[in-house]
């Protein structure tokens, strides 16, 4: 790890090393450059991609669109990253109203999404719903697990049981010694960081790698550059250059273990991203405060 000694990272544990398998190459989806998967008939447009745990679909919603989901086997997350995002959302007997930038967590079961006004959403489901999976545009680079990444498994049951569950992002702002603002569910952890104002600083980047988990860099505002380096194994034909990708927004990028990543902002006015982790992360969990809703949440024990 190559974090800053101001990086709330560089007290993070770091796990022995091992012997991993040849890395799948990193993803990258650049939605602002790529035609929509689904345009639905009021006009909102959506793409979908995957990890090997998770689908995600982002759309540009259109006000009165109605995104519903029957008999969902678990827990999904909705993003609204927009600070104009109106919506509101129906699970069985509860019902919730969000305005302005939010997370929510939607119970198992039947739900629906309301759109109030023109904004981004975006949809997490894991892998436990697999019709969502097949949806995907790079659902063949999985047609085989990924050795490297850990099957999912869903952490424990909210200790209230679930429920609608919204986490507005003006209500959670940073704090000192934390880690971006991040939350967790049974299925997956997010970390919804303010924009920058401006490029990152090219001599604080903090280069790093994951040993069994993907991570999904989300830009939904701004210009990136993802730099990956893929580690060498023993059989040089596995070796990859190094890559320097630059990306738009909105768009994706998925990150391969045990790769050596960092992202670094580029845009000259706002740059905004956003983690994704399917299951949540026990690095991030168990330090002490990072998870803003870790008391609704148990870790596995």
């Amino acid at each position: 790890m190559a974090y800053g000694p101001d990086d709330p990272r560089s007290g993070l544990a770091t796990a022995p090393a091992r012997s991993a398998e040849p890395n799948a190459p990193a993803q990258y989806v650049d939605f602002s450059a790529e035609e929509p998967d689904e345009v639905s008939a009021h006009g909102s447009r959506t793409w979908w991609v995957r990890g090997q745990n998770f689908a995600l679909a982002y759309t540009h919603a259109r006000a009165g669109e109605i995104l519903d989901r029957a008999d969902q086997p678990d827990e999904y997350v909705v993003l609204f990253p927009q600070d104009t995002a109106a919506a509101k959302l129906t699970a069985g007997t509860q019902e919730t109203a969000v305005e302005g930038a939010a997370m929510v967590v939607v119970p198992a079961g039947g739900s629906r999404v309301e759109i109030g006004a023109d904004t981004a959403v975006v949809r997490l489901f894991s892998a436990a719903s697999p019709d969502l999976l097949a949806r995907c545009r790079n659902h063949a680079a999985y047609a085989e697990p990924h050795a490297n990444v850990a099957p999912f498994a869903p952490w424990p049951e909210p200790v209230d049981g679930q429920a609608l569950r919204v986490y507005p992002v003006a209500e959670h702002p940073y704090a000192p010694g934390r880690f971006g603002r991040l939350f967790r569910c049974s299925t997956f952890m997010v970390n919804l960081f303010d924009p920058d104002l401006g490029p990152r600083d090219p001599a604080k980047l903090s280069p790093h790698h994951h040993d069994d988990f993907e991570q999904c860099s989300l830009a939904v505002d701004g210009r990136y550059v993802h730099h990956i380096r893929n580690p060498w194994t023993p059989d040089m034909a596995d070796w990859r250059e190094d890559e320097h990708v630059h990306v738009g927004s909105p768009s994706v990028a998925i990150i391969p273990p045990p790769s050596v990543h960092t992202s670094q902002s580029v845009s000259q006015v706002r740059n905004q991203l956003i983690d994704i982790f399917c299951p949540p992360r026990h690095d991030f969990s168990a330090k002490d405060g990072w998870v803003i809703n870790a008391a609704e949440y148990p870790v596995p024990s």
